[in-house]
């Protein structure tokens, strides 16, 4: 007799281990690690998932009274290295251990069971995956003597469409009405041949191949020193990790590119993550290029269908390259050689749901257990990933940092002007545009090139306030101020989501709900209005495109709008951060960010980082081909840091400033960071919650050093979706066990109901 631990998908923390239960001998090639069951529990039946087999009974209880097995439900979809990362990573991020696991499984797939019938067996509720298989019809030579009768008019129809080529019965349907009757009639007749092939949802582009992507005549003495150290920690096996440290197009995708092929030579695959959706259409384009069908793309915008096929691309052993966002960390790859995480600082990494997990750790482990190496790649690299490189090493692996100073060809770094905006006020200016930005785009639509500009901020407007009073509507359901969307004239909350028609807000005379006048006016700047200045100050032949959350809703948007901007002869590109990153375009010749500002006065103390790892970013966009590139950042505080060292080049201008507060107030990286929000409609019963759990961790605490417990109080976002917020943060010592003193205190609370805890470990949202 074998047995399994099983974890059950039940949503409470008191469950916090595996469940042991019997495999019975007609289930024991199925109940391996990985597989779905319906087991026992309670007196009634659960959904859990085998994290691990034994053929020895569980210490203390006897063989009898263990229960078995009563259903698999779902083939393997991990093996035991995802299944020990799935534990790591309840323990790590203080969350219940199903919640850990569930990343592991096959797209679409939910806890729900049915069955048709009281005696029929369970079957698990999923969102319209599994493997379709394709009917293909194609003539066999014996068609070439056959002839049909002379009334059998669909079957000369079937014979004369199959002698161009095969098809699919389905689209012969489509065009031949009758066709699955006329092929059934001559595949007896052994006329044509039908077979079952797999079919891939998506278009069907998802496995072309297409002509090989080009390769540089010679590799620059960075990219070789960064193929070098990647090719040793892959050979060490250990999960050693290289951080290759290059100036925005550097050439840092075709270190990558190499490295896979390395890896793929010797028979290991390789995950590749890119922070943005946005960025994987070119991402994957470049990947396909020069490994053709080996590639597997896994992101959210993939219908639960298509990530299916996908997904199983890579556990039948079909696709040995993964490209996708965050998730895509999780596919069943087996033979990792290396671990590739584009754009390593990017903040996106970091899950904002439970488990909220940090793909860069996440990879590091995976790295470790899989014996394979992690590459962090980056032109701004976190300030957690250059101390570790500082220090060399963190958790048991070696950490080494290369640099990139250098972009291949002529190509050189652009040169950046900071703009002090008070200054164009003082001087008159009231544009949204300065007036260096002004002659720059007018000179770009001369010569007929592209430019890029940046705004962080959707919508027409930020916010509408009257001017007789000063009130400024706000949504009724969360403590945020409504932003101004001037295409259809909407008031919308980015928290909640919901939006109100102007001329119904408040009433239908469009009035201030304070005092009633009817002075409204918009006052700060969205992509929105940008668009609209744009197109009244450049000439009809330059082409504006937007690139923002509200036209980039719709499935292939970003790729849409990035094939019209690469095909306009003269255009220029808004949009928000998601622009700023990963795109490739030579024509770009000017990059223009509107308001540098926008996040770096946020109550969060990376908020300095955030800034000038986007700009500096951004500022990449601009010169990537033969003409030499031009970057102008508009900022009311042109004397900060971030804007010296982005106008510089030069990255120690703004570390040693940044590096000198976070040591001093004893935040990361020289410290862990967890925050601790509590949410409900019941105000005093967050409240309530939250005291005593920070009482709990202050007792738990003690007088550690390097132990600091703030709060609680009040989120900065106090009220979303009509649920009261407060939190707790709590420091501890670099190296410190976050997840090992939270999780069982939180999990010791009282219940409470309608009241919510999260736990964040290394918490990056702190709103």
């Amino acid at each position: 007799m074998r047995y399994a631990s099983v974890v059950l998908d039940i949503p409470t923390r008191a469950l916090d281990a595996a469940f042991d239960y019997a495999i019975p001998p007609a289930l024991e090639g199925e109940a391996v690690t990985g597989a779905t069951v319906l087991v026992s529990f309670s007196h009634r039946m659960a959904v859990g998932y085998v994290v691990g087999t034994s053929d020895e009974p569980p210490a203390g209880v006897p063989a009898e009274k263990i229960q078995p097995i009563a259903q698999v439900l779902a083939p393997s979809a991990f093996d035991d290295v995802a299944a020990g990362l799935a534990a790591w990573m309840a323990r790590e991020y203080a969350c219940p251990l199903p919640d850990a696991v569930r990343p592991f499984l096959a797209p679409g797939q939910k806890v729900r069971v049915t069955r048709a019938a009281p005696d029929a067996p369970w079957e698990l509720a999923c969102e319209r995956t599994g493997a379709v298989d394709a009917r293909w019809a194609a003539l066999t030579p014996a068609a070439n003597d056959f002839v049909p009768a002379r009334s059998a008019s669909r079957q000369r129809a079937v014979i004369e469409a199959l002698r161009q080529g095969p098809q699919r019965v389905s689209e012969l349907s489509a065009t031949i009405p009758g066709a699955r009757a006329a092929v059934t009639a001559l595949e007896r007749r052994g006329v044509v041949a039908v077979r079952s092939l797999r079919e891939l949802r998506g278009g069907g582009d998802t496995t072309l191949s297409t002509a090989a992507a080009p390769r540089p005549e010679a590799l620059t003495a960075g990219q070789r020193a960064a193929l070098a150290a990647i090719d040793a920690a892959r050979e060490a096996a250990r999960g050693d990790v290289v951080l290759v440290d290059g100036v925005t197009g550097s050439g840092k995708t075709e270190v990558y590119l190499a490295a896979i092929e390395r890896s793929l030579a010797v028979g290991r695959g390789a995950l590749v993550l890119v922070p943005e959706i946005s960025l994987t259409a070119q991402t994957v384009g470049r990947f396909r290029s020069r490994f053709g069908d080996d590639v597997a793309v896994l992101h959210s915008r993939l219908s639960a269908g298509e990530r299916f096929d996908q997904w199983d691309l890579v556990r039948s052993g079909r696709a040995r390259v993964v490209v996708g966002a965050r998730s895509a960390l999780f596919a069943p790859l087996a033979q990792v050689g290396l671990v590739i995480i584009d754009e390593e600082h990017e903040f996106s990494y970091k899950q904002d749901k439970s488990p909220r997990y940090h793909a860069r750790e996440v990879a590091a482990e995976l790295a470790r257990a899989r014996g394979a190496a992690l590459v962090l790649g980056s032109a701004t690299p976190s300030l957690e990933s250059l101390e570790r490189c500082r220090e060399g090493r963190c958790r048991g692996v070696s950490w080494t940092r290369v640099e990139m100073p250098e972009r291949p060809g002529a190509s050189v770094l652009p040169d950046v002007t900071v703009v002090d905006m008070a200054e164009q006020f003082r001087s008159g200016g009231r544009s949204v545009f300065s007036g260096p930005l002004v002659d720059a785009l007018r000179e770009v639509a001369e010569r007929r090139e592209k430019a890029v500009l940046m705004l962080n901020r959707r919508g027409f407007a930020n916010f509408l306030m009257c001017r007789e009073c000063g009130c400024v509507p706000e949504c009724p359901h969360c403590s945020t101020a409504l932003t101004y969307h001037e295409r259809g004239h909407l008031l919308a909350c980015h928290s909640c989501g919901r939006t109100w028609p102007v001329r119904a807000f408040p009433d239908p005379s469009t009035r201030c709900p304070n005092c009633g006048s009817r002075y409204l006016a918009a006052f700060g700047v969205g992509t929105q209005r940008v668009e609209d200045e744009l197109a009244m100050l450049l000439p009809p032949h330059v082409e504006v495109i937007r690139m923002d959350a509200d036209t980039t809703r719709a499935k292939g948007a970003h790729q849409s709008l990035l094939e019209r901007f690469d095909a306009a002869e003269c255009a220029v590109l808004v949009g928000t951060q998601m622009i700023a990153k990963g795109l490739d375009f030579p024509e770009v010749t000017l990059v223009g960010v509107i308001n540098a500002d926008t996040m770096l006065k946020l109550p969060d103390f990376r908020a300095a980082e955030r800034t000038y790892d986007l700009l500096e970013q951004v500022a990449g966009r601009a010169g990537r081909g033969e003409r030499p590139g031009r970057v102008i950042v508009q900022t009311y505080w042109a004397t900060h840091p971030a804007m010296r060292a982005v106008a510089a080049h030069d990255r120690r201008v703004f570390l040693d400033a940044e590096l000198a507060e976070r040591a001093e107030a004893h935040y990361p990286p020289y410290a862990r960071l967890a925050n601790v929000v509590a949410w409900g409609r019941g105000e005093k019963d967050v409240r309530s919650a939250l005291d005593a759990l920070a009482a709990a961790v202050r007792e738990r605490a003690g007088d550690a050093s390097g132990w600091e417990v703030l709060g609680p109080a009040d989120c900065v976002k106090a009220r979303v979706k009509d649920r009261f917020r407060r939190h707790l943060m709590v420091k501890a010592p670099a190296g410190a066990d976050l997840g090992a003193l939270l999780a069982p205190l939180v999990a010791s609370l009282p219940r409470r109901a309608g009241i919510n805890i999260a736990v964040d470990i290394d918490a990056y949202d702190l709103m």
